[in-house]
């Protein structure tokens, strides 16, 4: 019997369902299509295992096309009894039908599936799992193991080590045990990020700010790469929703047409940019007075100023890649390790004017030649396969420090030949104390005025020049014209979404319920106390003027009141004592729910009162 353990980086890990998935799908597509997926709540003893197993495995996708299969394999699910005999009957009954399956339709099977697809049953929470349960269920595996070939699938969330603390050594024993690892979230959230920030192939762009409250609830709260791309999907309609101009947010090609057709109004809106009126502020007094008052010379412009923003994003992708090259190898990561950290530092601000980037380029010049050579090489494939037009002078000169990094290596071999040459003669010669004294001397001289080795010279070459890409690419995104068109900068509307206040939101609700409602009839001044409000409005409003504990009685009399001013006073006395009733029950129904909400709690320091458990109005 064979059982794979998938260690799934931590019990924090919110993503486990998506993973799973994934997983058995890729085995549905190329190994087998008896997949089980089981959970500890459904499987607190091995005879709902069984049934779990196979009620999963009998519905589950066979490669015959024909009805008839599907309703064969139903009703034998219905008729037979839930045991490991009646399992492996079923497995031969299946792979008979699969075998006896027309020769094209078997080449079809067979190029997907295995021969004999073994039955896979995939644990998704082994810790939870009741320990005699998973005993019992490998011992029977183990005694049909000829009939059934099967395979476990652990899913193991703290140490691979679990599984001899859960079983003994006599039931592990039983088991061929192979471990692999799922990758960790934070290389799923690099790659996300990689493939939909860093490329120039998507023209919608996040903000620093907007970024980093992403990434900080990534971090720090769920660990979720799900949330992550939820919050990004976020973002895209907020961004399209929020700004008029999102309608050249889109390929460079559809932009452009797009601008030709763009209204005086949405030209006054692009007027209204603040990066379109520091550009205009740049310009001479007769092109400024054109963009402010023609719209066909402002559409040629803007269409100019896309295809800038455009390029701008090519080079900065690939500038930003070759020096997370350089950084990511750094002591102590002055500018980050993950290229992540690098992109929010150099959309913050002009990266090269912070001391991390300083630190940064200090440590770099005191790099050794085999790792700069290797940094060189990666930073020319990089502008190789960059889509970016301005780069081949850029790798013309990566290739020159290639090619003298070589030479030196050939000139410094002759020279440690020829320095053991003369080591040789002079250990030859005679030496007096009048030659050591001179010799010491000179060498005292050359430490004092110390000159660069040709080495250290073309280190520092290659790293100024890095630092001249990183100037003229680098440049943050708010410097760059339109960049609002592309870029979504409102941290404090997705902040407000993703970081909830519910506790805030619950008061609001409560003390004013026309916020979320918008009923005109439910509008009061100030403090006042509709009596067209809801129950718990009322009753939540009532309790906020009371002490630490509040009397049912007066609470009761106090909300009769409320609600019976909107009978009048011609309200009718027969039905007096059923709407009383009513109201009775309405009181106890909203005070309940306050209850369940936390606002109050039972006192038992006196009767028929509760205890309030909030204060300050919220």
């Amino acid at each position: 019997m064979e059982s794979d353990q998938i260690g799934n980086r931590g019990v924090n890990v919110t993503d486990h369902d998506l993973t799973f998935r994934s997983l058995s799908e890729v085995l549905q597509d190329n190994i087998t299509p008896y997949i089980a997926l089981l959970e500890a709540k459904d499987c607190p003893g091995i005879k709902n295992l069984m049934q779990k197993l196979m009620g999963q495995l009998m519905n589950c996708c066979i490669d015959g096309d024909s009805l008839e299969d599907e309703d064969y394999v139903q009703v034998s699910q219905n008729r037979i009894r839930c045991s490991m005999t009646s399992l492996i009957s079923w497995y031969e009954s299946v792979t008979k039908k699969t075998d006896s399956e027309t020769p094209s339709k078997k080449r079809t099977s067979s190029s997907r599936h295995w021969q004999s697809p073994p039955v896979v049953v995939i644990f998704k929470d082994m810790e939870s799992f009741t320990t005699k349960v998973l005993q019992d269920f490998i011992v029977i595996s183990s005694q049909h193991i000829r009939d059934l070939p099967l395979v476990m699938i652990f899913g193991i969330a703290t140490s691979p080590m679990i599984i001899h603390s859960l079983l003994p050594h006599s039931v592990s024993s039983l088991l061929c045990i192979e471990l692999f690892q799922s990758l960790s979230c934070k290389e799923h959230l690099s790659t996300i990020i990689d493939k939909l920030l860093l490329t120039a192939q998507f023209p919608f762009k996040l903000g620093e700010k907007v970024l980093q409250v992403l990434i900080n609830i990534f971090l720090y709260h769920d660990f979720s790469v799900q949330n992550f791309i939820k919050g990004f999907q976020l973002c895209i309609v907020e961004h399209f929703y929020s700004q008029p101009l999102s309608v050249l947010c889109c390929q460079l090609v559809e932009a452009k047409k797009r601008v030709n057709s763009l209204s005086h109004d949405q030209c006054e809106n692009i007027r209204r940019l603040p990066s379109f009126r520091r550009y205009v502020e740049s310009q001479v007094s007769e092109k400024q007075i054109a963009l402010l008052t023609s719209d066909n010379f402002l559409k040629d412009v803007i269409q100019k100023l896309l295809e800038d923003l455009h390029v701008y994003h090519e080079n900065y992708v690939s500038v930003l890649r070759c020096l997370h090259v350089f950084t990511s190898s750094l002591p102590k990561y002055p500018l980050g390790k993950q290229i992540r950290e690098l992109h929010c530092a150099c959309l913050e601000n002009q990266v090269w004017e912070t001391e991390e980037y300083e630190s940064s380029l200090q440590l770099a010049r005191m790099l050794n030649k085999s790792d700069l050579v290797t940094m060189l090489q990666q930073c020319v494939e990089i502008f190789v396969s960059s889509s970016g037009k301005e780069f081949d002078k850029t790798v013309e000169k990566l290739k020159e420090f290639l090619t003298q990094f070589q030479k030196l290596e050939v000139a410094e071999a002759f020279q440690e030949r020829d320095v053991s040459v003369s080591s040789q003669k002079e250990l030859q010669k005679k030496t007096d104390l009048y030659h050591l004294q001179k010799t010491l001397l000179e060498l005292k001289e050359s430490r004092r005025s110390k000159k660069l080795t040709k080495f250290e010279m073309l280190r520092f070459e290659v790293v100024d020049y890095i630092d001249s890409l990183v100037r003229n690419y680098l440049v943050p995104a708010d410097h760059k014209t339109l960049h609002e068109i592309v870029y979504f900068n409102t941290a404090s509307v997705l902040r407000g979404h993703l970081n909830a206040a519910p506790r805030i939101a619950l008061h609001t609700a409560l003390n004013n319920p026309y916020c979320y409602l918008k009923n005109q009839a439910l509008k009061s001044d100030g403090g006042s106390i509709s009596n067209k409000a809801p129950d718990i409005c009322i009753v939540y409003k009532l309790h906020l003027e009371c002490g630490r504990l509040i009397n049912l009685v007066d609470w009761l009399e106090a909300f009769s009141t409320v609600v019976m001013a909107a009978e009048g006073p011609n309200a009718d006395v027969a039905s007096s004592d059923q709407v009383d009733d009513i109201i009775h029950a309405r009181f106890i129904r909203a005070v309940s729910e306050l209850e369940l909400l936390g606002f109050i709690k039972p006192s038992k320091q006196k009767t028929d009162h509760v205890a309030r458990l909030t204060w300050g109005g919220c």
